[in-house]
């Protein structure tokens, strides 16, 4: 059996945009592009679902006026990558971005159950590289929250974060480009 690594195909973002315009991927393709490659996106159960509903609730009483909070929509990171992180908070307002994805988002949540190691490794290393400055993973296998801030270029080329800090109930945690905010991380679990 021939265990050569599979050659891949790498596809920027403009090239997915088109495939999505005209139709070859539609709501069902559950997919996402990162780092120029599709990848399929986790189903999502009932709890998931939920927790993530509160994550958004929590995020918009935290952030208000002057930021919109977008679920499970597509952020344009760089030419080779599209997420479609959980939850996502940007600057401006809804129709700020009728003309194209947000690229500069001030804080991304993923909500990890089976997602795990692709939220902290993958996901992570791309958000680093892209200068993401406020990155949170809900590990709800754990039950805590993985807040990763300051992201640095590795001595290896690789990109990761620096401060990686575990919070558990009843700390408190503050998102970055909302300083005067206290969110509960118990407002996150169910």
């Amino acid at each position: 059996m021939d265990t050569s690594p599979l050659p891949l195909w790498r596809m920027t973002r403009a090239r997915y945009d088109q495939m999505i315009d005209v139709g070859i991927f539609g709501p069902e393709d559950r997919v996402e592009l990162l780092d120029g490659l599709l990848v399929a996106r986790e189903p999502q159960g009932a709890r998931h679902a939920v927790i993530v509903a509160l994550v958004r609730a929590a995020i918009e009483r935290a952030f208000g006026r002057g930021f919109h909070v977008r679920e499970e929509k597509p952020v344009a990171l760089d030419e080779l990558s599209e997420p479609e992180p959980d939850i996502v908070v940007v600057p401006g307002q809804i129709r700020d971005y009728v003309d194209g994805h947000p690229s500069r988002p001030v804080l991304i949540v993923e909500v990890a159950e089976t997602s795990l190691s692709l939220d902290r490794l993958r996901k992570g290393a791309l958000y680093a590289r892209a200068g993401i400055g406020d990155y949170w993973i809900l590990n709800l296998k754990a039950e805590v929250l993985e807040v990763y801030r300051e992201p640095v270029q590795a001595p290896s080329g690789d990109f990761k974060y620096d401060s990686v800090r575990l919070l558990r109930r009843p700390a408190i945690v503050t998102p970055l480009a909302a300083p005067r905010a206290r969110i509960r991380i118990a407002a996150l679990l169910p």
